[in-house]
């Protein structure tokens, strides 16, 4: 992209339809007079006196404990320098953009027109009693530092400059991953910091807390070394004066294993770097352009490990992976500062979050085929939504232990469940199985265990608890995949059905196929074939209950597997016909959708099936199922075709099921639309009710339905769930991502407890 193309796009983005990037939006109901008698006077009265009485009940009568103030002076703004604090409002703008859409805070931006540090303090004293947090920002050193400081010291709220503590925490991430891979140990290691800002200051601060020795350390600025002989250090820089009788840069980098980079491009060369030691980790943060460029880094040393502030190469120490969740957690138990405890322990969340299986959705995001620890992944995506998740725990714990918690946090589990409802990232019904399938993992087959996404799922589902995989197929295969992609197999159970101690087993399923399928014209030397066939064989050990469910269809046609299925399995009695649903997650709540997978032009006779399935599976959710027969037609008005064919299929459930709560056929609009419908149709049996179960007249509009849904991103999706087999056999999309495979077999476990459940019981099932 050109400049002035950036320039125009960007200038746009900021100033077509409502300016800037941010807006305050009411949280209260506003439409009545009685609501506004309420939210102003008189009723706004009350809070006020109870925090008249109780300054903590600001906490929980306004917004203050969710409020953090982005206060600068534009004398440091991105770079730019010293623009002023009005033409540093987008950027403050920006930052609280970030702070709302990484971790749900909301945030006032403050740009204060003093540039002397001691009335630029009185003005942030006195406006901190509106919130609960405040984030510094692009202020310059050395008023920064003294500003920080003073602040901390003399108000009791979390105060954080972020362009000093930021890069340093993000950048430690990196430095202690970078040296679980090179093998060296932080307090043996030579640190050449170029720069001596603030967020160098921070930086080096920072890694001798880690566990740096002062003594390896050298710092540079414009004029050169700093060290012992120099008579031009203020006090900032005289604690970093190294002792060593060097001046230059290229001499600091002689023997080094690091290279922090905080200042200007090119200033280091090919040279420099071939002199440092082997595996040398270098940081190179001068933005836009590095120290070094990444291509040339790269190519002068293969051993290197390398990151830059730009997010067009690999490990980009950005701070946004820091401070939304800092403040999230502190604002969570109120802290009253961010101490080095907290900062610590983002540096360790961050850094173990790396090592974790990286989630599909992280590498969709940055168009990469996998992400996995190594040298090109030392610090997280900024994308990754399990920042969220992982630092802001873990700096809340850290304010408890260290003293600096108003409000500690008691339930653990619960906060966990408020952070993904804050972002959205959670979907009740899903964690609700998960939490189910817990209390009792079953044995489920992964019948395609040579294909990757099978591979991750069965790792994440037996590390969540939630299973006790077990992979059918080759063991040397299987071993190289998870090699190469990093997937630990430990505790996971591999099946090679073709090798020679399973010809006893194989043998044995085969006669059983052959009892149960020879008036069908299965003969045993046919059976036996199909026994070296990983879906006969992994549908043969739910079948004989050697495993208690089985997910496949990530390689195979839908249409092989579920005649596969038909064979082995078998139809539920009083069925001729199997179906699916997908279910989608909406701000709305749940909604049902059958059937999505399987029937491509279902008879009167199979919709007919497809609908008890689906009022059955809605109830095994734990749902009271209220199902709209689609079609494009309102009751009867076409008499040909589909729509008749629908409304033959509504006649028959309300004569044969008269308890299910069924009608249409309808339009999709009226179906969702309860007001419209009860107006126009006010005879219909939904009559207010609330649909959430949908039925299709053929696959080709359910199917559309559900990956339209799935492709705005919107909205969470669970599926596909077969519908009508014996035995919890679960035929997937070959499209399917490895969470959606994860929670999948979260389904395949609950359904195998629930036929437990009746098998043991005695139970007879509702279809």
């Amino acid at each position: 992209m050109t400049k002035n193309k950036l320039r125009d796009e960007a200038l746009a983005y900021h100033s077509q339809g409502r300016p800037g990037k941010i807006e305050v939006v009411p949280t209260k109901p506003y439409s009545s007079q009685r609501d506004l008698s309420l939210a102003y006077s008189p009723g706004v009265a009350e809070p006020c006196l109870e925090i008249e009485k109780n300054a903590q009940a600001a906490y929980d009568y306004t917004s203050k404990g969710n409020l953090v103030a982005v206060i600068s002076n534009g004398t440091a703004v991105l770079g730019l320098g010293d623009i002023g604090a009005l033409a540093g409002k987008p950027v403050m703008e920006g930052k609280g953009l970030l702070f709302k859409i990484f971790a749900g805070i909301d945030v006032f931006d403050i740009e204060v027109d003093e540039k002397d540090p001691e009335r630029f303090i009185q003005v942030v004293k006195a406006i901190a009693p509106t919130f609960g947090g405040i984030n510094l920002e692009d202020i310059k050193a050395p008023q920064c530092f003294e500003i920080e400081e003073r602040l901390k010291k003399e108000l009791d709220i979390p105060i954080m400059h972020d362009d000093q503590h930021g890069t340093a925490i993000i950048s430690a991430c990196g430095l202690l991953n970078a040296l679980e891979l090179n093998g060296k140990k932080i307090d043996e290691i030579h640190i050449v910091v170029n720069g001596a800002g603030a967020a160098a200051n921070s930086c080096t601060k920072l890694y001798i807390t880690l566990g740096a020795k002062p003594e390896n350390i050298v710092m540079v600025d414009s004029k050169g070394v700093i060290n012992t002989s120099r008579t031009d250090l203020n006090d900032r820089k005289k604690p970093f004066a190294t002792t060593r009788e060097i001046t230059t840069l290229e001499e600091a980098l002689k023997g080094a294993d690091m290279f922090l980079g905080l200042s200007v491009a090119d200033v280091l060369t090919v040279e420099m770097l071939l002199s440092m030691n082997s595996d040398p980790i270098v940081f190179a943060l001068a933005n836009p352009n590095p120290e070094i460029a990444y291509e040339l880094a790269i190519a002068s040393r293969e051993d290197i490990i390398f990151a830059t502030g730009r997010s067009d190469y690999p490990n980009q120490i950005n701070n946004v992976l820091g401070f939304p969740y800092i403040f999230r957690g502190a604002l969570d138990v109120q802290a009253t500062s961010i101490n080095e405890e907290m900062k610590k322990a983002t540096v360790y969340a961050l850094a173990e979050l790396t090592k974790k299986a990286v989630p599909d959705v992280v590498n969709d995001a940055y168009s990469v085929k996998k992400l996995s620890f190594g040298r090109e992944y030392i610090i997280p995506k900024p994308l990754d939504p399990r920042l969220l998740t992982s630092v802001a725990p873990a700096v809340a714990r850290a304010a408890i232990e260290s003293g600096v918690a108003r409000r500690p946090i008691t339930n653990w589990e619960e906060y966990d469940h408020k952070l993904r409802d804050l972002m959205g990232l959670d979907n009740k019904m899903i964690r609700r199985l998960y939490e189910m399938a817990r209390q009792n993992p079953k044995r489920v087959v992964f019948s395609e265990s040579n294909h990757l996404n099978m591979l991750k799922a069965a790792e994440t589902a037996y590390a969540e608890g939630i299973c006790h995989p077990v992979l059918l197929g080759n063991e040397e295969k299987i071993a190289n995949v998870a090699a190469e992609n990093h997937i630990s197999l430990e505790g996971i159970e591999i099946v090679n059905l073709r090798h020679d101690r399973e010809e006893e087993r194989r043998q044995r399923y085969a006669n059983i196929l052959t009892a149960k399928r020879n008036r069908q014209g299965m003969t045993l030397d046919e059976a036996s074939e199909k026994m070296f066939e990983r879906n006969y064989f992994g549908m043969m050990m739910v079948e004989t209950g050697e495993a208690d469910a089985m997910i496949t269809g990530v390689f195979s046609k839908y249409a092989d597997t579920i005649d596969i299925a038909r064979e082995v399995i078998g139809i539920r009695d009083g069925l001729n016909h199997i179906g699916a649903m997908h279910i989608v997650n909406t701000k709305k709540g749940e909604l049902f959708l059958a059937d999505t997978l399987f029937n491509r032009h279902p008879t009167t006779e199979a919709l007919t099936d497809i609908a008890r399935l689906a009022n059955a599976t809605v109830k095994f959710f734990a749902h009271d199922p209220v199902i709209a027969m689609l079609s494009y037609s309102n009751f009867g008005a076409d008499t040909e075709g589909s729509p008749a064919s629908v409304h033959m299929v509504v006649d028959t459930l309300h004569e044969r099921y008269p308890d299910m709560v069924v009608d249409g056929e309808m339009q999709l609009n009226y179906a969702l639309n309860k007001k419209l419908r009860d107006k126009k149709y006010p005879f219909t049996r939904l009559r207010e009710k609330e649909v959430n179960t949908l039925v299709f007249p053929n696959l080709s509009s359910a199917n559309s339905a559900y990956k339209l849904l799935k492709e705005t991103g919107l909205n969470d999706i669970i599926g596909p769930i077969q519908m009508g087999l014996n035995k919890p056999v679960h035929i997937l999309d070959v499209e399917t991502t490895v969470r959606d495979i994860v929670n999948m077999v979260a389904v395949a476990v609950i359904d195998a407890i629930v036929e437990e459940n009746i098998r043991l019981n005695n139970l007879t099932r509702i279809v």
